[in-house]
């Protein structure tokens, strides 16, 4: 279990990610920082597209990111989002895809989504709470 500093300072990086959110159809910003075992940050911010299928999430933008620079061991990732210029209210899950990528690089009993409206409101799961049955590597049979 994360210690509540940590957990405080995941979800700050998250807010300082969601301002660099390019949302212009939705103005729905989402930003996520994702923690390493290692112990170092990556932040990413969702990013739409007019065609909306190519639009990605502040989740899979951190994991990308990270896996991008050879990194490949995560322990927890904080999600937050809402409106454009306002307050956070409500707490953004990860979608479907999300929880996807999150499965093929985490491992699900232990690996926490903190969502957040702020630093003091927050709820923090595994990824198995989130996605359980979830479908990896491990039904592909491919030794990994």
């Amino acid at each position: 279990m994360l210690e509540q500093h940590t957990i405080k300072l995941l979800i700050q990086k998250a807010l300082e990610a969601r301002q660099a959110s390019y949302s212009p159809y939705s103005n729905y910003q989402v930003g996520a920082a994702l923690l390493t075992s290692d112990g170092q940050i990556y932040t990413g911010c969702n990013i739409e597209n007019a065609a909306y299928s190519p639009t990605n999430c502040a989740e899979r933008t951190a994991f990308f990111k990270a896996v991008s620079e050879g990194k490949r061991d995560f322990e927890a990732i904080a999600v937050v989002g809402g409106p454009k210029d306002m307050e956070i209210s409500q707490y953004a899950y990860p979608c479907g895809v999300c929880r996807q990528v999150m499965m093929e690089f985490c491992k699900p009993e232990s690996f926490q989504i903190i969502v957040a409206k702020s630093t003091e409101e927050y709820e923090v799961r595994t990824l198995q709470e989130f996605l359980p049955e979830g479908f990896g590597a491990a039904n592909l049979d491919c030794g990994k």
